[in-house]
């Protein structure tokens, strides 16, 4: 028996066969979500690492708790309080590094249709000796000759793929507001209560964004001054107003018959919540009363007090940052995502009306699933093809990586970043997100405006 167990435990770092023998306990899992969830894995201790590293509580807890601390460094030729581990240039080598190793295998597994090949076995497992991949690529990145020249450059690659990322999410929020809205629609001509859900969410979607609005003019302004952030609202609550009169216009209409205020109610929403987040984003201006005493102005009163425990701040905004990060990893790689980024949708006629219709239909448990009842735990749900992108999966982690690295390294603010004082507010967060906001808004504008000029069914909603 003891035999069996240590083959089992090794045969589960060297592939996801011989994870049945040690997983018995675990409830049953499919092939693809189980690979999916390791490389989400490895994914967020490269997160949490790079966090350390911009942490000067961490640095200075362990220059104090740590005996031989300066020896230690110096024997590791990290210099002499490790000033070569810590920082926006620690972060870019290890992020080179975790960017390297997904780039790596999205062109080892280009192409691959189904998960008999060789490479579809080395995606799928040798995860012990991928983990040791990992740690050498992000640990060798300290060793690049020329440091100051790699970094200047790779901070460019850093942006550049930073901002794919965000544009690829935008994408498919707005490829997600069309399918909402088409596969409600299509239940109407079977029963009329879809049109009640898609008027009562409509109208709670334009409720949350006009109320969302309304506050952030109430506490982001004042009477006197606040110029800024008064003009920014304005824009922003004008460019919802812009795309709700666009998508319901008899123009736009008579070629998309299917758009309509739903969509628009959700880009609204989204523009809303990303107006809210750069503004929390948006350092703080301090002016001096009549009294001589600093005040914070354009702000909440109750939030001056958030930022107190810096700890508390770093630790739930750092959990949060890696939750929509893996969040937006993780559904921009399924299939239907990747194909709608294609522009190849499901035929209308096809549709069926679901609540949840972005999980699938219910009961399409696979041949597979029905047939296992005890023995491995693991679902082999890719024996007759893959459910996802192998190469597609691994370039947007590849960017998810850039994106990280610039993110925590406070984009281009980099030299007097911290994790600390990173959620208190940045120009170049502020910006970032504004620009999100009003690239959203092109996008579902063209989606509304392109197919005017040219027909075409990669606009088809």
């Amino acid at each position: 028996m003891s035999a069996q167990c240590c083959a089992g435990q090794l045969a589960c770092c060297c592939g996801n066969a011989g994870c049945s023998y040690c997983c018995g306990c675990c409830p049953k899992i499919r092939q693809s979500r189980s690979t999916r969830f390791m490389y989400a894995l490895y994914f967020i201790l490269v997160v949490i690492t790079c966090c350390v590293m911009m942490s000067d509580t961490v640095a200075n807890g362990m220059r104090e708790h740590i005996p031989f601390f300066e020896d230690i460094c110096k024997g590791i030729k990290a210099g002499d309080t490790c000033e070569k581990l810590v920082g926006y240039s620690a972060v870019y080598r290890v992020c080179f590094g975790m960017a390297c190793f997904f780039f790596i295998f999205c062109l080892l597994t280009l192409k691959i249709n189904n998960s008999k090949s060789c490479r579809a076995y080395i995606h799928n497992g040798f995860w012990f000796f991928k983990l040791l991949l990992l740690g050498a690529m992000c640990s060798g990145a300290f060793f690049i000759p020329d440091q100051e020249t790699f970094l200047n450059a790779w901070r460019y690659v850093g942006a550049i793929g930073g901002f794919l990322f965000i544009g690829i999410q935008l994408l498919l929020l707005v490829e997600f507001a069309h399918k909402w809205n088409k596969n409600w629609t299509a239940g109407t001509a079977s029963n009329k209560l879809w049109y009640a859900s898609l008027s009562l969410v409509t109208l709670i979607m334009y409720s949350i964004a006009t109320g969302g609005l309304i506050l952030m003019a109430v506490f982001y302004t004042q009477k006197d001054g606040c110029l800024e952030n008064k003009i920014l609202l304005g824009v922003n609550g004008g460019l919802c107003l812009l795309i709700s009169v666009v998508a319901i216009s008899p123009c736009v209409q008579n070629r998309q018959p299917h758009s309509g205020l739903l969509q628009s109610g959700l880009i609204s929403c989204y523009v809303t919540y990303l107006t809210f987040s750069a503004l929390s984003s948006k350092p703080v201006e301090v002016v001096l009363d009549q009294h001589g005493k600093n005040v914070t102005i354009c702000v909440p009163d109750f939030g001056q007090d958030l930022y107190r425990d810096k700890n508390l701040v770093a630790g739930l905004g750092t959990t949060l940052l890696c939750a929509c990060i893996l969040y937006s990893c993780l559904t921009s790689t399924t299939r239907s995502s990747s194909d709608a980024l294609q522009g190849r949708y499901a035929a209308p006629d096809l549709e069926v009306a679901r609540c949840c219709f972005c999980f699938g239909s219910g009961g399409e448990d696979t041949e597979e699933q029905q047939n296992v009842k005890e023995g491995p735990r693991v679902i082999y749900d890719e024996k007759r093809s893959t459910v996802y992108s192998y190469a597609y999966f691994h370039f947007v982690f590849f960017l998810a990586s850039l994106y990280v690295m610039m993110t925590i390294t406070n984009w281009f603010n980099y030299e007097s970043a911290n994790i600390e004082t990173f959620f208190s507010g940045s120009w170049s967060i502020f910006w970032v997100k504004m620009a999100s906001c009003w690239i959203c808004v092109l996008l579902y504008l063209g989606t509304l405006v392109a197919p005017l000029c040219r027909p075409s069914p990669h606009f088809s909603v």
